[in-house]
């Protein structure tokens, strides 16, 4: 997604006090007479775009076709989606954070309602009006340092549990099992609170980290001109074959992982640190 001659397009980190709230923003607009259509890799985040300019396209799995006009918030993003920009369309999207999508508007458990326009969320139409006052800012950053100060208000604190989940980082141990022997709590009562608060299971998170590790290996490959070995893939990401392998593949995007190698420079990825 790196062709400056079809499409103007770059990643915005945030400032470190937003660094618990979003991953980074991405902008993206077509200057060509001719839609461009990519496909947008699982991110397990919750995003919320913004669409300037011509309405843009957004594309499912299951073939269903959705139009974004202002704003929108999809997610947390599971599965591949096709995304098109028309001729003079331009959106700028914010990747929230893990538990982010809670802290902003309340409910993670909504998600599995997505998409959907963001002032239904909040009892107030502010988005609409954000909108409005984002169109006439020129400048891209001038735009995300609007929106950042636009979201202060809202944003509450984050949970106790949460923060423990947020920050676990011993990749040998099951943070379920772990922090609920640390605060004296049943894993059941810690797993509900994962999926509250982000919108998806560790299990589920799990098989997604494994199948972004293979993707990664296999854009290694690619750059470097060399022969993809899948049976050394396979072993380094803990798949028992292949097959189960090109089982994650038609899951996550719905093709197998050597036409995801034929076609990856039309695939990209949202995911954020």
């Amino acid at each position: 997604m790196e062709n400056a001659e079809e499409n103007n397009n770059y990643r915005i980190d945030v400032p470190s006090a937003f660094s618990t709230v979003f991953s980074h923003f991405y902008f993206a607009e077509n200057k060509t007479a001719f839609p461009i259509t990519k496909t947008l890799l699982p991110s397990f985040q919750t995003i919320l775009v913004f669409n300037f300019g011509t309405k843009s396209f957004l594309k499912s799995k299951q073939n269903t076709v959705l139009q974004v006009e202002k704003c929108i918030v999809l997610g947390p993003i599971k599965q591949a989606f096709d995304y098109t920009l028309e001729p003079d369309s331009e959106i700028l999207v914010a990747n929230f954070k893990e538990d982010a999508f809670y802290r902003f508007f309340g409910n993670a458990l909504l998600t599995h309602s997505l998409p959907i326009h963001p002032d239904v969320l909040i009892a107030q139409n502010c988005f609409d009006v954000l909108w409005e006052e984002l169109k006439i800012i020129p400048d891209t950053k001038d735009r995300v340092d609007y929106i950042l100060e636009f979201c202060k208000p809202y944003l509450g604190e984050q949970n106790a549990i949460t923060t423990l989940l947020a920050d676990f980082k011993e990749e040998s141990l099951n943070p379920i099992k772990a922090i609920a022997s640390q605060i004296n709590q049943t894993e059941r009562n810690i797993q509900l609170h994962q999926k509250k608060f982000f919108g998806y299971t560790i299990k589920e998170i799990s098989r997604y980290e494994r199948f972004l590790k293979a993707v990664d290996l296999i854009q290694k490959t690619s750059v470097n001109d060399e022969k993809t070995d899948w049976l050394s893939i396979v072993e380094q990401c803990g798949y028992y074959d292949q097959s189960q392998l090109i089982h994650d593949f038609k899951y996550y995007m719905n093709i197998s992982p050597t036409k995801f190698l034929k076609f990856q420079s039309d695939i990209c990825s949202a995911k954020g640190t």
